[in-house]
C-alpha cells in the first residue's frame, strides 16, 4: 500500500469549518494526518469535523474566537504537547470589515488586523517554538490577491494581507536553518460561502468578477488546498519564503485593454 503524504503527521488548520479551510482539513485528513480544526461557530465546525470522520479521516476540533490571542496559543502549544509533535500550522482564518476609507471607523480598521495579523503572529510563535525544537514542521499562511493589488473599499483588509505576506517571509528567513519552513498562498477570487455571502449571492456579480479572471471562473477551495497540501509536503522540501499565487492568472495579467485580436 502506498504510504499517504501525511501519515502519522499533525496539521491545524484555522478556520476549518468551510470553504478553503475545510477543503484543506479533508485533504490533510484524507492524506493521513491528524487534523486539529478550529472556528467560531459552534454546529458548522462540528458538522465539518463529523464529515471528516465519516470519511475516515482523523480530526478533533475546538469552538475558538482568534480574536482571543491567549487561546490560540494554548491551543497551538497543548496540541503540540499532547500529540507529541506539530508539523502544519495552516493560518487560514480572518475577519473581514470592508468600506471606503473616508468612511471607515478605526475600529473597523483594526479588526480586519485582528485575526489575519495578530492571530497569525501569536500562533506562529507558538508553533516556531515547537518546531524549531522538532527540527522540523512548515507554516502556511492564506493570504488573498488583495494584499499584493489595490481595490476600492479594500484598504483595511488589504493592509492587512499585505502585512501577513511579509511577516511569513520574515519568519521563513528566521527559521530557515532551523529545518521550518514558512509559505503563503494567495487566493483570488474563490467559490466559498463567504464570497457568496459578500455578493449577496448576487449572480450577476460573480459572473462579473469571473469575467475579470484570465481563466474566466472562480476557483475551488479544493484547488486551494491543493496548493497548501503541496507546499506543506516533502515535495516542497527546499521551498520557503514563497507567496504562490492560486488565482486562474489574475496577479500575472496587466490589465490593459487587449491591443491583439
Amino acid at each position: 500500500m502506498m504510504r499517504k503524504r501525511f501519515e502519522n503527521r499533525v496539521v491545524i488548520v484555522t478556520g476549518g469549518s468551510s470553504g478553503i479551510g475545510l477543503a484543506t482539513a479533508r485533504g490533510f485528513a484524507r492524506e493521513g494526518a491528524h487534523v486539529v480544526i478550529c472556528a467560531r461557530n459552534e454546529a458548522r465546525l462540528h458538522g465539518a469535523a463529523d464529515a471528516i470522520r465519516q470519511a475516515g479521516g482523523s480530526v478533533s476540533a475546538t469552538v475558538l474566537d482568534l480574536t482571543d490571542l491567549d487561546g490560540f496559543s494554548a491551543l497551538v502549544s497543548e496540541t503540540a504537547k499532547a500529540c507529541g509533535r506539530l508539523d502544519v500550522l495552516v493560518n487560514n482564518a480572518a475577519v473581514t470589515r470592508h468600506g471606503m476609507i473616508s468612511r471607515l471607523s478605526l475600529d473597523s480598521w483594526r479588526k480586519n488586523f485582528s485575526v489575519t495579523v495578530d492571530a497569525t503572529f501569536v500562533g506562529t510563535r507558538a508553533a516556531l517554538d515547537f518546531m524549531c525544537a522538532q527540527g522540523s514542521g512548515t507554516v502556511i499562511n492564506v493570504s488573498s490577491s488583495c494584499g499584493s493589488k489595490a481595490a476600492k473599499g479594500m484598504a483595511g483588509y488589504s493592509a492587512a494581507k499585505a502585512a501577513m505576506n511579509q511577516f511569513a517571509n520574515c519568519a521563513a528567513i528566521e527559521v530557515a536553518d532551523r529545518g521550518v519552513r514558512v509559505n503563503t498562498v494567495i487566493p483570488g477570487s474563490i467559490d466559498t460561502p463567504a464570497i457568496r455571502a459578500a455578493t449577496g449571492g448576487d449572480q450577476a456579480i460573480i459572473d462579473q468578477l469571473e469575467s475579470a479572471i484570465p481563466m474566466r471562473r472562480s476557483g475551488r477551495p479544493e484547488e486551494v488546498a491543493a496548493a497548501i497540501l503541496f507546499l506543506a509536503s516533502d515535495e516542497a522540501s527546499f521551498i520557503t519564503g514563497v507567496e504562490l499565487p492560486v488565482d486562474g492568472g489574475k496577479l500575472a495579467e496587466l490589465y490593459v485593454p487587449a491591443l491583439l485580436k
